[in-house]
């Protein structure tokens, strides 16, 4: 890691300026802000901060979604069901790790599924009116 994690939204704001322009990672990342996966220290330990070069002040992060994936089949981000279906989603979303759509969309919630549904339209192409990226 290069820095020390920044307060909650600040790593949020973060996030989503690493991933800006790339629609299924500003998909994925909004899924996992959504899903309350940054406030939890035993995730933002697999994201990366580092300052940008083009302005010498913005903050941005990158997520390590291979290294969550792992942690979390290892039993080191335990979670109830929801949140695993949300982890999981998201992680596929941004880097292609294969998840069982059978298993991660039956039974979340609605409010779990606006937010699947808002990610998949995100990453074809079609931001959200009140997404707060790029």
């Amino acid at each position: 890691m290069t820095s020390i994690h920044p307060a909650e939204s600040g790593l949020a704001n973060a996030v989503r300026a690493g991933a800006a322009g790339l629609y299924s990672l500003e998909a994925a990342c909004d899924l996992v802000i959504g899903g309350g996966w940054l406030h939890r220290d035993d995730f933002s330990c697999f994201v990366s901060t580092v300052t940008s070069i083009t302005d010498g002040v913005t903050e941005l992060a990158h997520i390590d979604w291979q290294a969550v994936i792992s942690s979390h089949d290892a039993g080191l981000l335990p979670c109830g069901s929801g949140q695993n279906r949300i982890l999981r989603l998201a992680a596929s979303i941004a880097a292609g790790i294969p998840v069982d759509l059978n298993e991660a969309l039956c039974g979340l919630d609605h409010s779990s599924i606006a937010l699947v549904v808002r990610a998949v339209r995100h990453a074809n192409g079609q931001r959200p009116a009140d997404f707060g990226g790029s």
